[in-house]
């Protein structure tokens, strides 16, 4: 397996498919970023047809035991981000 993209190199693949300046492509890249983190902070759906979707998911609060000591613990309630891959994506991947 190939060590994985990371941002830096993501900006560069993107200054170079869109022929913009790699300072320009980073704000392009980080104001996507953020625009997805802002959306999803208000619990909206992020629906990108083709790519996928970001939804916000909420698990309730919980009792579960300490696997040392078998001590019952409260496990908070919380709010995750789920990815859901579209069609294009499963194609473009599964080839």
């Amino acid at each position: 397996m190939e060590k994985p993209l990371n941002k830096q190199e993501l900006i560069a693949a993107v200054a170079d498919a869109a022929d913009l300046p790699k300072a320009k492509a980073s704000e392009v890249v980080d104001a996507v970023f953020s625009t997805i983190e802002a959306t999803l902070a208000k619990k909206q759906e992020v629906r990108l047809v083709g790519f996928g979707s970001f939804v916000t998911a909420t698990r309730k609060a919980a009792k579960g035991r300490n696997p040392r000591t078998g001590e019952e613990i409260d496990i908070p309630a919380s709010t995750s981000v789920r990815f859901k891959p579209g069609k294009g994506l499963k194609d473009a991947v599964s080839e």
